[in-house]
């Protein structure tokens, strides 16, 4: 993998507000309650203008669970630049992996955003659309690499395999309190599918 350019000053600052409205909508809701938000409270808290607010998310639901919206693009664009002869798995394995060495994890904001989902079970559904947008994304760079239909079971299958081993890592590593590197949890998750996803001796007894 190419070596990382900085960040430009820009940058830094554009995803430092993202995550400080990230923080100021999850940590209002998680006090209040989603229908006792606004969206300029959200902005206030967060010491920006609702107009600010906006050019960075579509509405409240967008700020609890959405994705950032260059990660697809980035992913989909290194799972491309990937050496041609690798295996799909392994590709997406070391997209994913490089990833996860660059993700600097929040506890707060992964905590608050655990209660958040908790006391409101329907945002699952917007998570779930945020994390399908990412899983497509991902599924036509493979077919593209495949040579094969974006419509092909395979690619949409490895990728969502891969995308599901790595966010289970994510959320175990966050029911275990992040006590492990998020990337060794990711890199263990592909070890077992690797394997054919045996059941632990425990469970096999």
């Amino acid at each position: 993998m190419d070596p990382v350019v900085p960040d430009s000053l820009r940058e830094r600052k554009k995803r430092s507000t993202r995550r400080a409205l990230r923080l100021a909508a999850l940590s209002l809701v998680a006090e209040h309650g989603l229908d006792g938000v606004t969206t300029d409270e959200i902005a206030a808290a967060a010491d920006v203008s609702p107009r600010t607010f906006f050019n960075y998310f579509a509405g409240k639901e967008d700020a609890l669970v959405g994705n950032d919206p260059e990660v697809a693009g980035q992913l989909a664009a290194e799972l491309t630049a990937r050496p041609a002869d690798e295996a799909p798995l392994d590709a997406l394995r070391a997209v994913l992996d490089a990833y996860a060495a660059t993700v600097s994890i929040d506890e707060t904001f992964w905590s608050l955003r655990a209660r958040v989902l908790e006391a409101h079970p329907h945002l699952r559904a917007a998570l779930a659309g945020s994390s399908a947008d990412l899983d497509r994304a991902l599924t036509e760079a493979l077919a593209r690499r495949m040579g094969a239909p974006p419509t092909d079971l395979y690619p949409a299958l490895a990728v969502a395999v891969a995308t599901s081993a790595a966010r289970t890592a994510l959320w175990y590593a966050g029911t275990t309190g992040f006590t492990r590197p998020f990337r060794d949890v990711v890199g263990e998750a592909f070890d077992v599918l690797a394997a054919g996803l045996p059941a632990p001796l425990a469970l096999g007894r």
